[in-house]
């Protein structure tokens, strides 16, 4: 029997007493009396039955989390390739991770070397499988083996370099195969090329050029989650917008950000549900530091300091009136006294640790006072995103079934912008810009992508738009009639919405498409 032969019957020996050891669930005790022993046997036996084979181990380390699992680091010796003498040595650590791979670890040094010629197992980047016991685990050691220093023999089949080359200049090569062409169906006519220098279908012809030449791409950090919260511990759901909850607010509120963060959406918007009994005309609660936003955000920081918290700065939710101000006695919408509270309830956020206050109220010279205010109280790090272009939309109402905040009387067209004005947009987006906003908003988003796209051409600042509640119900609507698919419907719309300029995009829809990127399927 020859060497070889030996060595290749002592390794088989050696892996069939290592998965004995794995098998045997005896813990980290037999492994622990085992391996050094097959270690040193396999060390000893093959250093004398041939001194060209050398397996080395450096060390034994358990692992921290199994006391079963071993991390073995196996130094192995390899020509320097850069070196002019081919005779010289370098250590290289590979670490085993699978019971079947093993881990260069320095891929650059042996780049120009045949692996084969060195190591007994084929390389791979896994770090985890599963092993024989059906867990996923790092399971280490094998018998890596080194060749003979300097004796590194080029292994050939067919013809050599020289000939090759030979061949190449001569054009000694066969014919080549005709073109495949894929067959037209029957009753297809033949035609003669169109004389076109430019064909756009090149550019579409495969996924991977698709993929290259697109100009637009949404991301888990393009979406902001908005988020429905009461006084309750229960979530309860909303039937305007199915898959959507007034979340309890210590239970509910964080198990939903926990799921949002899990799938890559780290910013929320949070919208209170206030009991009717602390609603008033004055809107006093707004600002109430114990109150329901303020409790919530501070629970919030206290479990996700990273967190980004876009707060909702209006006095519809705590209004008994229902509007976004305070009404005079004949119904109009009091401008200055209502920019008072909102300045108070801004304040109130930021104090809690609100990192946006977003004013939705559309009260004239608001983002100045609101910015004023923050400033006076030490707050020149919160930002403003101002809803810039809100429209007077019927897009509106399972929202405000979910916050019980629809009018008592009357609308909100004399302050909300008419769905019927593009050029008013510019007008809000000038003054916002000056009176210190960090971010314009657009609302709703996909029936005023025009307005989105003026925003974005007029300024240098991140713009926003929010898909509201009619257009997520819409979508809801008609997947669950089977009249639309609602993953991709979904997909395109949010990507619409970018491409139309947003930065950012507050959608119900963030978690379920931040799953949906994650390759995850969406629920």
């Amino acid at each position: 029997m020859t060497h070889a032969k030996v060595l290749r019957w002592l390794r088989t020996v050696v892996v069939a007493l290592y998965i004995f050891c794995l098998l045997s669930q005896w813990e980290g005790r037999v492994i622990s009396a085992w391996l050094p022993i097959i270690c040193g046997s396999s060390f000893l036996l093959s250093e004398y039955l041939h001194p060209t084979y050398r397996p080395i181990f450096s060390r034994l380390s358990p692992s921290p989390s199994n006391a079963a699992a071993a991390l073995v680091h196996l130094p192995l010796c390899l020509p320097h390739a850069s070196d002019n003498n081919t005779s010289g040595i370098r250590l290289i650590n590979l670490v085993m991770v699978t019971m079947t791979s093993v881990t260069l670890g320095d891929v650059r040094v042996v780049r120009s070397v045949d692996v084969q010629s060195y190591v007994g197992l084929k390389p791979s980047t896994a770090r985890k499988s599963v092993s024989l016991l059906r867990r996923t685990e790092t399971r280490p050691l094998m018998v890596v083996r080194a060749s003979k220093e300097g004796d590194i023999s080029v292994k050939s089949s067919g013809l050599s370099i020289e000939e090759s080359e030979a061949a190449a200049v001569a054009g000694n090569f066969p014919d080549p195969p005709p073109p495949w062409r894929p067959s037209a169906p029957k009753g297809t006519p033949n035609v003669k090329p169109l004389p076109l220098t430019r064909r756009p279908r090149r550019n579409r012809k495969s996924p991977t050029l698709r993929d290259a030449f697109q100009e637009t791409n949404l991301s888990a950090s393009n979406l902001v989650l908005p988020l429905f919260i009461h006084e309750g511990e229960e979530d309860v759901p909303i039937g305007a917008m199915p898959g959507c909850y007034r979340l309890g607010w210590r239970h509910g509120l964080l198990e939903e950000v926990y799921k949002a963060r899990d799938v890559g959406v780290n910013s929320i918007v949070l919208f209170p549900k206030i009991p009717d009994a602390l609603k008033s005309q004055a809107g006093d609660e707004a600002f109430n530091d114990n109150g329901l936003v303020p409790r919530a955000i501070r629970l919030l920081k206290d479990k996700y300091p990273d967190i980004v918290i876009y707060t909702d700065v209006a006095l519809d939710p705590y209004s008994s009136d229902g509007h976004d101000g305070i009404v005079r006695e004949d119904g109009v919408i009091m401008n200055d006294e209502t920019v008072h509270q909102l300045c108070k309830q801004a304040v109130s956020q930021a104090r809690a640790g609100a990192d946006v206050v977003s004013p939705s109220d559309m009260m004239d010279g608001r983002v100045s006072a609101i910015r004023a205010a923050l400033d006076a109280e030490g707050f020149q790090e919160v930002s403003i995103m101002s809803y810039t272009a809100k429209y007077a939309s019927s897009f509106y109402g399972p929202f405000r079934e979910a916050l019980d905040s629809n009018p008592r009387f009357g609308d909100k067209k004399t302050y909300q912008m008419n769905p019927a004005n593009y050029r008013e947009a510019l007008v809000e987006t000038e003054a916002d810009e000056v009176e210190g906003a960090d971010i314009l908003l657009v609302k709703p988003a996909m029936p005023y992508l025009d307005v989105v796209r003026l925003l974005r051409d007029n300024s240098a600042l991140p713009i926003a738009a929010y898909q509201v509640s009619g257009e997520y119900s819409m979508i809801k609507a008609g997947g669950a009639l089977k009249m639309v698919d609602e993953e991709k419907v979904m997909m395109e719309s949010l990507l619409c919405i970018r491409r139309a300029g947003a930065d950012i995009i507050l959608t119900y829809f963030a978690r379920q498409a931040a799953s949906v990127l994650c390759g995850m399927k969406s629920k």
